[in-house]
């Protein structure tokens, strides 16, 4: 059965993965508003930090949540709309 994912993640200055236990999304859309003060940092797989900025969303399929870490200014946010399976 497929379950909805739908969550909001504050940003902090320090890197934190979306979610703390594995999940992955079947699709998903991770997003960063437009309320934003400032860029969110995704962690590359390489190790660099990847910049998005506030407008900014792409779309996942068959990915774990887990793996992707994020900083930024404090109280900034990323959305998560998508469903498992």
């Amino acid at each position: 059965m497929n379950n909805v994912i739908m969550r909001i993640v504050t940003v902090t200055g320090n890197y934190q993965p979306l979610v703390a236990a594995s999940l992955v999304a079947g699709t998903v859309t991770i997003s960063c508003p437009p309320t934003n003060a400032a860029v969110v940092y995704f962690k590359g797989d390489d190790g660099s930090d990847v910049p998005w900025v506030a407008t900014e969303w792409h779309d996942f399929r068959g990915v774990d949540l887990k793996d992707f870490q994020i900083k930024g200014s404090p109280g900034d946010i990323v959305t998560l709309v998508g469903g498992t399976g």
